[in-house]
């Protein structure tokens, strides 16, 4: 890409230290990077991109999502118990997956965060029950045009893999992908690995696994003390004892998760990422650690989590965020030591964009709209019904708007949506796709 674009916001929210929106600056981009954000920018050459009726602000980054699960949506929504989810989904459903539900799974799931504002979106894929299966789930990735981290889980054809105190090791897969899919970190999709953990692997498993990755180069995400019987498990605590922490590690959920082991996330820079609205919406899972994790220091990234369960957008994950914090410890029940009184809209849209960029390991590129950073930006319009007229622009994205008020999604300077309307798909084959595949899954 050699076109140099000149974006001339309405508001921009650039994300960095200074505060609020800044009215009327413009942004250069040349090649898919910034090159210059400034109020007024002099590039005669430049095609101009008008958004001066919008809000322009860096692109949403989701840091947990089971993509593979969206045609299957809402199928869990009154599921009970609700760990009952792991039953349908990881036993029932899961082995009966093709390589082709895997992919439009993907695809679709893909092109609705793209629709929502996300431009980056860590692909949690525990569905590798054969190695097409893995390649199905990164072509579709690939295809969407998104940013995506793709999640190397286990195989769920496979007994074993996901029990208690599992010595089945992580899928030998996952050297082939870095080597043959996954060979730069500079791309737009890069590699992680899905791992178990204590909660689920025995130690000599668990240990081999972290070995893996960090053998191969990459970051580790790990579900943690969600429930109070994993929690009982101690599961940091035990990783910490081995010194196996490290800040290429993100956790995620905690809910259950010991105080004591909050303070060894925060000593050794582990991220953590609450997929708050299905946390919410799955009780026993523990209270959501936001006043916790914000009292030692720790800043959260948010996530989407799975739409069997609730809804994955953005918008849905700092509404929630902010309610949930000012409900719960504004009504006087947190069990945190001198948590922050309150928090602002400001901070949950950088849970959603800088600290989400941080737990993927790539706040050097996205996360903020800074010289030299990818163009991974959006902008949402200001004159929809809802949204006008517009006092606080940040105030305007947490807790005004949903994903049609965004007007215009880019990923390394490349539109992917605009004027309302994804770019470039054939709406009606993917929803052909998308029933065709849902048949098939449930089917008994």
């Amino acid at each position: 890409m050699s076109e140099r674009q000149l974006i001339k916001c309405g508001y921009l929210i650039t994300m960095e230290n200074a505060p609020g929106g800044i009215s009327a600056g413009q942004i250069l981009i040349e090649d898919g990077k910034i090159v210059h954000v400034a109020p007024q920018i002099d590039a005669a050459d430049a095609r101009v991109i008008d958004a001066s009726d919008m809000i322009v602000m860096p692109g949403f980054v989701d840091t947990h999502r089971h993509t593979w699960q969206t045609c299957v949506r809402h199928r869990c929504a009154d599921i009970h118990p609700p760990f009952a989810y792991f039953q349908e989904m990881m036993f029932k459903r899961g082995p009966r997956y093709r390589p082709e539900d895997v992919w439009i799974g993907n695809y679709l799931g893909a092109l609705s965060a793209i629709d929502g504002g996300v431009t980056t979106m860590l692909d949690w894929s525990q569905i590798q029950n054969t190695p097409e299966h893995s390649d199905a789930a990164v072509d579709a990735l690939q295809q969407s045009g998104i940013r995506a981290v793709f999640g190397h889980g286990w195989s769920l054809t496979e007994a074993g893999s996901r029990t208690p105190n599992s010595v089945r090791p992580h899928p030998a897969d996952i050297a082939r992908l870095r080597r043959e899919r996954f060979s730069s970190d500079d791309s737009l999709l890069t590699l992680v690995m899905a791992g178990r953990g204590p909660e689920i692997a025995s130690t000599e498993t668990w240990q081999s696994d972290l070995k893996l990755a960090r053998d191969l180069g990459i970051r580790s995400s790990i579900h943690m003390g969600a429930f109070a019987f994993n929690g009982a498990k101690r599961g940091i605590a035990e990783m910490n004892k081995y010194g196996m922490l490290g800040d290429d590690i993100t956790f995620i959920h905690c809910n259950s998760s010991a105080d004591d082991e909050l303070q060894m996330i925060a000593d050794n820079g582990v991220t953590v990422s609450l997929g708050v609205y299905v946390e919410m919406n799955s009780p026993g899972l523990g209270d959501i650690p936001l006043d916790r994790l914000l009292a030692l220091g720790v800043r959260p990234s948010l996530s989407g989590d799975t739409e069997t369960l609730g809804s994955a957008d953005m918008f849905t994950q700092m509404r929630s965020a902010l309610a949930y914090y000012r409900s719960y410890v504004g009504g006087g029940h947190s069990r945190a030591v001198n948590p922050p009184e309150t928090i602002t809209t400001r901070d949950v849209l950088q849970f959603a964009t800088v600290e989400g960029a941080r737990a993927n390991g790539m706040l050097h590129k996205i996360g903020t709209i800074a010289p030299g950073k990818s163009a991974d930006i959006i902008m949402i319009r200001l004159s929809e019904i809802n949204l006008l007229p517009v006092i606080d622009p940040v105030a305007a994205v947490v807790i005004g708007c949903h994903p049609g008020n965004v007007d215009t999604v880019m990923v390394e300077g490349r539109i992917l949506k605009k004027d309302g309307k994804l770019v470039g798909i054939d709406l009606a084959d993917i929803r052909q796709r998308a029933h065709e595949s849902q048949h098939y899954i449930l089917a008994d």
